[in-house]
């Protein structure tokens, strides 16, 4: 049920009280003040996005966003603000230099990107390009001893067709209300799909074995992408013991094909590229961002409400909407509620994730270290402590609803505290839905109410996951904003109930 209040009269709307919820209305009116008429979010955004540039897990980018967000959060006033290692995560990288271009027939720059922990180049490397066509065990034998050297191109997979739909969209009311009542999920994968894509995944393997064991220079690979946007692919080994592999440059598809279709046409194509790279191993721990703004109340404060976003990115561009908008939002929260005044009953702790886009870690390892262990399900005393987690993590889009995480229990809270804001999120919707593929699954994998919001897709899908044009012009401002006030107006309301959210049972994940 929504419960629309924008009409009722002001005087009304300030003394009401919720049946289910004690919903303090005028903290939510001084949020939202604060939240729109003194943002702070485009100061962050600039420092997160532009200044501390790409942050690759362990990288030096990595490092200026942590020191720089701790410095800030500390300077708000929040305590315990501190880097906190969650374990070991690998080597640090450093792409230092990036060419590519196409000398013969005719020159042409190439959009490109080093492969992250790849390898440099012997300086810069020249030469026919060779595309392999290694589709069964017999092809590799016309292969052997004639790669020493190579320059490797592989085809991209997939499309590179005009588009005739929009990059950016947002959710219509009727694809909200679809997700209201979901269809159950089944998988899309039988057992027959899973082996075959595993036998494939295999025999790749085998052949960029066959590919270094040979001693090839350089592969160039077309990923996925089109218009000049491509998208990043698995790297290369992070972990300290990773032998030594093949430079690899990922190029937008057009620029393979166009190497194909040239050579497939009798004329031969050369290339020129150089890579320069460094790793960092001095510290192969890896780190996430703690601050916390402390409970007023003796008898809640050891209980915390936490909400966080991965700081960490990949390094095609500056990760800004994947996942510097869930940072600034997650900053830009509990600053609102510092400069507001108000004083949360329970501690309210900022967690700024590292190794996310690596698998979870950051968020997997705190949630070990803090809260229990997701395989054994020994948990520590502070399980017992923890209300809630809120994350961000689906671009720059705004606030649409949220994902209940398939915890029923908390949807008519949700509801409740959802109308107070129903004039900033149009047509809210709430779904038992899972979300997956970000760090609230840590903390709900120990049975702890970890919730993502719905969000606008804008052109996440399209332009800027994992992609080379996910810079600062990708934000929509006034977006991260509206979210800033809606998180903010969540966190403190869980901070203020009598009670802890309510829970479900741990999953077997």
């Amino acid at each position: 049920m929504k419960r629309k209040l924008l009409l009722m009269p002001a005087l009304l709307l300030a003394g009401l009280t919720f049946a289910q919820e004690k919903i303090d209305l005028d903290a939510i009116e001084k949020i939202k003040k604060e939240g729109f008429d003194n943002s702070h979010v485009e100061e962050i955004a600039f420092q997160l996005v532009d200044k501390a540039g790409p942050r690759l897990s362990n990288s030096e980018g990595y490092k200026r966003a942590t020191d720089y967000a701790v410095k800030q959060l500390s300077d708000w006033g929040l305590q315990n603000a501190t880097t906190e290692a969650w374990g070991e995560f690998g080597r640090g990288w450093e792409m230092e230099k990036s060419y590519v271009a196409m000398t013969k027939p005719y020159y042409m720059p190439f959009i490109a990107i080093p492969k992250a922990w790849t390898e440099s180049t012997k300086g810069e490397v020249s030469g026919k390009v060779v595309f392999l066509d290694i589709q069964k065990d017999e092809d590799f034998e016309k292969y052997k001893g004639k790669l020493k050297g190579a320059i490797i191109a592989i085809k991209p997979t997939g499309t590179q067709e005009p588009t005739f739909e929009p990059d950016a969209v947002r959710f219509t009311v009727e694809q909200l209300h679809g997700m209201e009542h979901p269809a159950p999920r089944q998988s899309s994968f039988t057992p027959e799909m899973r082996a075959q894509f595993m036998a494939q995944r295999a025999f790749a393997q085998k052949v960029n074995e066959f590919i270094a064991e040979e001693g090839a220079a350089l592969i160039i690979k077309g990923v996925n992408g089109r218009h000049g946007t491509l998208f990043t692919s698995s790297p290369r080994g992070y972990l300290k013991d990773t032998p030594e592999g093949i430079p690899e440059l990922e190029t937008a598809p057009e620029n393979v094909n166009l190497m194909a279709r040239l050579m497939e046409n009798g004329v031969d194509v050369e290339v020129e590229a150089e890579i320069k790279t460094r790793y960092l191993n001095d510290d192969m721990q890896g780190y996430n961002v703690i601050a916390e703004i402390p409970g007023s109340d003796p008898s809640l404060k050891a209980e915390v409400v936490m909400l966080g976003g991965h700081l960490d990115s990949w390094h095609g561009a500056n990760g800004a909407t994947d996942n510097a908008a869930g940072c600034i939002v997650m900053m830009e929260a509990v600053r609102i509620l510092q400069a507001t005044g108000l004083q949360p009953k329970r501690t309210v702790r900022i967690a700024l994730w590292g190794g996310e886009e690596q698998g979870l870690h950051g968020s997997r390892g705190y949630v070990k270290n803090h809260f229990g262990d997701r395989e054994t399900k020994e948990m520590k005393p502070e399980h017992e402590k923890i209300s809630a987690y809120y994350n961000i993590d689906n671009g720059t889009g705004r606030v649409r609803g949220i994902y209940l995480q398939g915890n029923a229990q908390v949807e008519p809270i949700f509801n409740e505290w959802f109308a107070p804001l129903d004039d900033i999120v149009a047509d809210r919707t709430i779904t038992i839905s899972n979300t997956g593929g970000t760090d609230h699954q840590s903390f709900d994998a120990l049975g702890i109410p970890g919730f993502q919001f719905i969000q606008d897709p804008i052109e996440y899908r399209t332009r800027t996951h994992h992609t080379n044009m996910d810079t600062f012009e990708r934000l929509e401002l006034d977006d991260l904003r509206q979210m800033a006030v809606v998180i903010a107006s969540f966190v403190y309301n869980t901070a203020q109930r009598d009670e802890m959210l309510p829970r479900k049972p741990m999953t077997e994940e």
